[in-house]
């Protein structure tokens, strides 16, 4: 069976004397080479530039299956971040699993929120209501950047036709000392749901239900028909992204 690894975002800081992070490569040279090249290509490029120091961060939502599965068929012992805001939907955590157990993946490690910043900063549950920014910080932003700490590049499932701040995505990208790698960027909708299809991939529970984006139970809503692939999410608040991908994540933060 698949391991599923649950861990906190406290993890310990690196020591003084740490070695000293390894200069990031030119993602302007990886990308004119990977120009032409599929999804497959560029996951399988990624891993031989950063063997053992890439990771893929992963919502388990409505689209991340086609992704999933092509990480599992390069390489399924990758490790997998999840981030659990603790404001997920049962049937998000459902499909993670069944995504696991489906597709072998064998190192999904689900970081969850500092438990001090939500007793500081959240400690009536109620920030997401008052603060979204500060909630998707301390829940989302933080979390990750201490989880990414041991890494030198990952991989998101962020695609052009999301539209808004995503629709000129390149390939390959500097994320601070990191390479972020966007292997999904040039596939269509047409080509994901074809994938589904083809592969017979499961699909997210509430896509069922009118959802075409699902995050935390507060912010994400069913989109008016017609409405873009993403606009169910904070509705009405002007905000499109949760921050993770809002320029460099803070070095070393938890």
């Amino acid at each position: 069976m698949p391991t599923l690894r649950t861990e906190a975002a406290e993890a310990p800081r690196p020591s003084a004397g740490a070695a000293p992070a390894r200069p990031v490569a030119d993602p302007g040279a990886i990308a004119a080479r990977l120009a032409r090249a599929g999804p497959r290509q560029i996951i399988a490029a990624a891993v031989r530039l950063l063997p053992g120091r890439l990771a893929v961060v992963s919502s388990f939502g409505t689209e991340s299956a086609v992704l999933l599965k092509y990480v599992a068929e390069i390489d399924p012992s990758v490790p997998v971040l999840f981030l659990d805001t603790l404001w997920l939907f049962k049937e998000t955590l459902a499909y993670r699993d069944a995504l696991i157990a489906r597709l072998g993946l064998t190192d999904v490690r689900t970081i969850t929120p500092s438990a001090s910043a939500l007793a500081l900063r959240d400690p009536k549950r109620d920030l997401c209501f008052r603060h979204r920014d500060a909630c998707c910080e301390i829940r989302k932003v933080l979390p990750l950047a201490g989880a990414l700490e041991p890494f030198d590049g990952w991989i998101s499932g962020r695609k052009r036709y999301h539209g808004g701040e995503r629709a000129s995505l390149p390939v390959v990208e500097r994320d601070g000392r990191r390479l972020k790698f966007n292997p999904l960027a040039t596939l269509t909708r047409a080509e994901l749901e074809a994938e589904f299809a083809a592969s017979d991939l499961p699909r997210h529970p509430l896509e069922a239900l009118g959802f075409s984006s699902v995050g935390c139970v507060p912010c994400t809503n069913r989109p008016a028909t017609g409405a873009g692939v993403r606009d169910g999410r904070w509705g009405g608040l002007g905000k499109t992204e949760c921050g993770i991908h809002n320029g460099p994540l803070p070095p070393g933060a938890r």
